[in-house]
């Protein structure tokens, strides 16, 4: 089986992301670092599933979450809040100008998060992955497997920035 997990590279002036470093410590998936840039994380993205992988799970950081989030659904808009590392702000920007509103995940997600409460790992469903990059690759997965014709299981989860490296085992069977 092909799995691909991504997380991303540290923005904001942090010297580290927590995703990278609880993907990094992964073993037997194919691992990817991905820039906070709206313009090129998504088309980093949409080349994964264009290799035709088994799944994708995307991870991102959630400074302000105490627990995994097994995020639901992708938004078509990118709002930044702060500039990404390109320095890109957009505001009430599309994702894809000829997308759908959103997307749902492909993963089990709700299996997800009980496996995870289940291992006593703090864990919630969500229902938005917030409208910065985390939101802008997730969509951009969802679309790209859309678009792919095939059913690729995928999705994003959010760590918290303090202790999400030690609260992230994956559980999917």
């Amino acid at each position: 089986m092909r799995l691909i997990v991504t997380g991303f590279e540290p923005f904001g002036g942090a010297e580290v992301n927590a995703s990278w470093e609880a993907v990094r410590r992964l073993e037997g998936v194919e691992k990817v670092l991905l820039p906070v840039s709206f313009a090129r994380a998504g088309g980093m993205v949409r080349e994964l599933v264009a290799g035709a992988p088994d799944a994708v799970i995307c991870v991102g950081e959630a400074g302000g979450r105490s627990s995994i989030s097994v995020e639901r659904v992708a938004v078509n808009l990118m709002d930044a809040r702060i500039p990404d590392n390109d320095g890109a702000r957009p505001v009430d920007g599309r994702i894809a100008p000829d997308g759908p509103a959103a997307y749902f995940a492909t993963l089990p997600t709700r299996r997800i998060a009980t496996r995870l409460r289940e291992a006593n790992i703090p864990a919630e469903l969500s229902y938005t992955a917030g409208t910065y990059v985390c939101n802008a690759v997730f969509y951009a997965l969802m679309d790209a497997v859309n678009r792919a014709g095939k059913p690729i299981p995928g999705g994003f989860i959010h760590v918290p920035a303090k202790g999400g490296v030690a609260l992230f085992p994956i559980i999917i069977e």
